[in-house]
């Protein structure tokens, strides 16, 4: 019975180690975002006046974790913008009382992507998250400090969607961009019979 048990063991074990080889060679990643090409440095965040500072630096910690290297604006290769950040807090359940039981908090923020010879390698785009919290009206201090942190973790999730909308942008796929831009403009030249 000793010597079964044993086996079994070994078994589970090199089970486990094989499991962990495949999930470690596929590129699995727990819960993070996809790795940003270096085909995109040097990059620069460009925020407008309007975008809280704590979604600007919320981007740039992603970029830096990926290691992507961050520049200014004008010593960039390509320009991360974001515009028109909103963020909107709306009662969605209301007490017999008539007060707000639950409150959903929404943030959104445009970005586009272009290159330094001002070719777009992301079309503008609408990025939107929203969290919903149940409100208290006798511990509006602790409900305070939730939407407070709710608003932080929404600042994250904005910034995780914009890697997830650099990660396709490697060195081919920038190259194709490039060429179906000059294709266009080689076309819009020829309908308007300038060379």
């Amino acid at each position: 019975m000793p010597r079964y048990s044993a086996l079994r063991s070994a078994t589970c074990l090199m089970s486990a180690a094989v499991m962990a080889a495949l999930v470690a060679g596929c590129g699995f990643q727990l819960r993070g975002a996809p790795p940003v090409s270096a085909a995109l440095e040097p990059l620069a965040v460009d925020c407008s006046s309007q975008i809280p500072d704590t979604l600007c630096r919320a981007i740039r910690e992603q970029l830096s974790l990926g290691d992507v290297r961050l520049t200014a604006v004008e010593d960039a290769d390509y320009v991360l913008r974001l515009r028109n950040f909103e963020q909107d807090r709306r009662a969605t359940a209301i007490t017999a009382q008539a007060g707000a039981a639950e409150y959903t908090l929404r943030h959104s923020v445009d970005l586009d992507v272009v290159s330094a010879d001002r070719i777009p390698l992301v079309a503008e785009t609408r990025l939107t998250t929203s969290e919903s919290y149940r409100y208290d009206e006798t511990n509006v201090l602790a409900k305070q400090r939730e939407e407070e942190s709710l608003r932080q973790q929404l600042d994250d999730r904005l910034a995780q969607q914009v890697i997830f909308r650099l990660a396709p942008l490697t060195s081919e796929r920038i190259e194709s961009i490039r060429a179906q831009h000059r294709r266009n403009q080689e076309a819009d030249g020829s309908s308007t019979g300038q060379p």
